[in-house]
């Protein structure tokens, strides 16, 4: 599938995946901008791109497992959902849960995106089906 993308910034780069699409779901992408984000502070980087995606497709945008591991940086919106009608910068907000301030520089690796196609359905208000499970919620299946 081909989609188009526009660069925002002249330093930005376009998402790649690490090892190829093969065996990635993900895709990199890069901060255009320095920042740093103190301890429990939250901020949304620029990636200095646009993307157009086709009608049914969602940009899902993930936090990096070696961020959230080695310096507790995450996505608290995760996963950060992209819709194909919008049109503006793919910034990232990203939230520094560990005790030292984090530094991100132009170009460092800051999320993961994945494309994912998605169903849109219409609702139809009736009586729902009875199950075992019923209206068991939070903790009802008794696992400790």
């Amino acid at each position: 599938m081909t989609t188009k993308i526009k660069r925002l910034h002249p330093d930005a780069k376009l998402p790649v995946y690490a090892h190829g699409p093969e065996e990635d779901a993900g895709m990199d992408l890069r901060s255009v901008e320095e920042v740093t984000i103190h301890p429990h502070q939250t901020y949304a980087v620029a990636t200095g791109l646009s993307i157009e995606l086709p009608p049914g497709y969602e940009a899902q945008i993930r936090p990096r497992s070696g961020l959230a591991f080695k310096h507790s940086i995450t996505i608290p919106n995760s996963p950060g959902t992209i819709d194909p009608a919008y049109r503006g910068e793919i910034k990232v907000i990203l939230l520094n849960l560990g005790q030292h301030p984090f530094v991100i520089q132009p170009g460092d690796r800051i999320a993961q995106m994945v494309i994912a196609k998605y169903e849109a359905i219409q609702w139809v208000e009736e009586e729902l089906s009875d199950t075992a499970r019923g209206e068991g919620g939070f903790g009802s299946s008794g696992v400790k």
